[in-house]
């Protein structure tokens, strides 16, 4: 076995691969830079960023990959209610979260409201089959919270394409695995608690499956959460420490994790048992498995 890694997305990456193929980790990294040109709203030159910077109201085609990312994005946005949204852009600058940098004090209502209006997945019309979008309005695209998972995906899917039956992908805490270690075990994984906050050891087996966790405990600043509300505007604020969404997608388990964060452990948990998600909300006040999740552990 043989461990990869490097820098993508603003984060790293790492890759653990039984009997890799020569030029592997060239091709994962020519993989993750495609992305990045297609889908990151920090390199002014992508896909992403040409489209947010636009005038309203034209066609923009986009690639396949991209694609193929915002009819999950829109999709999972329509079915939670909107705590999911990938046109969330503009109030994610206002606090001071996105490419513009940093920002000193709290936005004024006024500031709110209008990154508000400006925001929401219903000024973004998408036409799959003609590989294409348009804004109704001046929306922008934030797909931080399902790229990275997309990824992960990504890189998986390269080396599948390759032979490689045994392997372990993460790109910033999101995790997939395949096949087994070379000593005949699972890829075993732990659910990371936060610091200052109980729970009982969590490990599940990537076996086929894949893992992504939403949480603040590692980025917080003056203006509070890093995780926008798409519904008001503001950073999340409703006691939720940490979500793991365990899924045979990890593009869909980075959405869906980042969903249940806004929505917070009771419609959370109710919104992972109505869509059958394996996941795991972590509070101050204690965890909550949903019964996809008890399913698997059982």
């Amino acid at each position: 076995m043989r461990r990869f890694g490097g820098a993508t997305m603003g984060t790293s990456w790492s890759a653990a691969i039984v009997d890799p193929p020569h030029g592997v980790e060239r091709m994962i990294a020519a993989t993750l830079d495609d992305i990045v040109g297609q889908m990151s709203h920090w390199q002014p030159s992508s896909q992403l960023s040409r489209f947010n910077a636009a005038a309203a109201g034209g066609w923009h085609r986009i690639a396949p990959e991209f694609a193929e990312v915002m009819t999950a994005a829109l999709d999972i946005a329509a079915r939670s209610g909107g705590a999911f949204d990938p046109a969330i852009g503009a109030a994610v600058d206002l606090w001071g979260f996105g490419p513009p940098g940093p920002r000193h004090g709290i936005p004024s209502d006024a500031e709110i409201a209008a990154a508000l209006a400006a925001s929401g997945h219903d000024a973004v019309e998408f036409d799959p089959l003609l590989l294409r979008l348009r804004r109704t309005r001046p929306a922008r695209l934030d797909l931080s919270g399902i790229a990275k998972g997309y990824a992960v995906d990504a890189v998986a899917a390269i080396l599948r394409a390759l032979g490689c039956r045994d392997f372990l992908v993460e790109i910033g805490g999101e995790l997939t695995g395949a096949g087994i270690q070379p000593d005949g075990q699972p890829w075993w994984v732990d659910v990371e608690a936060p610091p200052g906050i109980a729970m009982l050891p969590l490990r599940v087996a990537l076996h086929g499956l894949a893992i992504a966790t939403s949480g603040d405990y590692r980025r917080t600043s003056a203006q509070g959460s890093h995780t926008i509300d798409p519904r008001t505007g503001r950073p999340s604020a409703n006691g939720v420490a940490s979500v793991s969404v365990l899924h045979a997608s990890c593009m869909l388990a980075d959405a869906w994790a980042s969903a249940l964060t806004v929505l917070g452990p009771e419609a959370g948990m109710a919104l992972a048992g109505r869509e059958g998600l394996a996941a795991h909300v972590l509070t101050p006040s204690g965890e909550r498995l949903s019964p996809a999740l008890q399913a698997l552990l059982d």
